[in-house]
Formats: C-alpha cells, sequence, structure tokens
C-alpha cells in the first residue's frame, strides 16, 4: 500500500537558506530542511513531494496538482502569503488540508507581514520555530489523516 502523499511547497527565496539573513532565518540550508522532512516523513510513515520555486504560477500549478495525487499541503509562501488572492484561491479549490509554515514569527516583524491570506485558509499556522515548524507542520498533518480514516 502507498504512503499517503503531503506536498512540501515551498515560495520565494527559500532556496537562499542559510545565506540569506542568517540570523534571522538561520543557518539551515534548503537542503537540511529537505532532510528534515523526509526524516520525519518517514517516522510519520509519510510519502512526501519537497518543492521550492520563486514563481508564483508555478506554485499554483503544484497546488492545483495535489488535487489528484496529494493528502495535504505543508506550505511556506513566503512572501506570496501576504499578496496572493490567486494562491489563496488556489489552496481553497485543493480542498486538502493545510498547514503554513513560516520560518520567522510573522507576527513579531514588519506590519505588513502580519497578515496572511494564506492563514484564511489553513487549518493550523506554525510560525517562529524555525525549521522544526516543518516537522510539527509534518506531524499535525498526520494526525488530521488519520482523524479522517476510519
Amino acid at each position: 500500500m502507498a504512503l499517503p502523499l503531503i506536498a512540501v511547497l515551498n515560495g520565494p527565496n527559500l532556496n537562499l537558506l542559510g545565506s540569506r539573513e542568517p540570523t534571522l532565518y538561520g543557518a539551515a540550508t534548503i537542503d537540511d530542511l529537505e532532510a528534515l522532512c523526509a526524516e520525519t516523513a518517514e517516522a510519520l510513515d509519510l510519502a512526501i513531494d519537497f518543492r521550492q520555486t520563486n514563481h508564483e504560477g508555478e506554485l499554483i500549478t503544484w497546488i492545483q496538482e495535489c488535487r489528484d495525487k496529494a493528502r495535504g499541503i505543508v506550505i511556506n509562501p513566503g512572501g506570496y502569503g501576504h499578496t496572493s488572492v490567486a494562491l489563496m484561491d488556489a489552496l481553497l479549490a485543493a480542498d486538502l488540508p493545510v498547514v503554513e509554515v513560516h520560518l520567522t514569527n510573522i507576527h513579531a516583524r514588519e506590519e505588513f507581514r502580519h497578515t496572511s491570506l494564506v492563514s484564511r485558509v489553513a487549518q493550523g499556522v506554525i510560525c517562529g520555530l524555525g525549521i522544526r515548524g516543518y516537522g510539527l507542520a509534518l506531524t499535525a498533518l498526520a494526525e488530521m489523516l488519520l482523524d479522517e480514516d476510519p
């Protein structure tokens, strides 16, 4: 039997982890993040599809593809979370459980970061815990899937 697939989708600038403002975002790289997600997923009996893009349209296409192949989405939309109605609409159309993750505490930063359109459609939001937040998001989704299955 195939393991439930969780899409782990990352938006703009996350490819620069480890070198982009490390005092704010930490020293972990995108490869470190992917390894953490893979290890967590394996421990939870989940499969993951880990991706990163700097392009809003590509992120939306990936979300649309999840409708037929994934059981849930972990998303760090980056700056698109604050600005993209199209991203929010794609997540609504996917009709899947979503957990939004931000490496930093968006509520302790600039005021424009305090509002996330993605948060309006996510079942949960994890922010300010660095890459550990992804492990928590995967754990939460695994538990949601258990609640769905009789």
